[in-house]
């Protein structure tokens, strides 16, 4: 989805018990190459917490509404990644 222009992404491992391990290396290194239609750019993976993660995991769920199902299955916090350009 898309946050005031950001990429965001929230790593839900359609519900899981555990964090997909595309999230845990971002967080090991968190600088990437983002590709989309027509564009290609550096950027710096962001896990977001608190209201900026609820807002921004509630936009996600708005615009794909399994992700409030993903959220029901899980004990664990599905995080929110925001990329920052680089």
């Amino acid at each position: 989805a898309t946050d005031g222009g950001r990429i965001v992404i929230a790593a839900s491992k359609a519900g899981a018990p555990a964090h997909p391990h595309w999230y845990l290396n971002i967080v090991a290194n968190p600088q990437v190459t983002i590709e989309t239609a027509g564009e290609k750019f550096e950027a710096r993976a962001v896990t977001v917490t608190g209201a900026e993660r609820a807002r921004i995991y509630k936009v996600i769920a708005d615009a794909m509404p399994v992700f409030n199902d993903y959220a029901a299955k899980t004990d664990r916090e599905i995080p929110v990644v925001v990329f920052e350009r680089i």
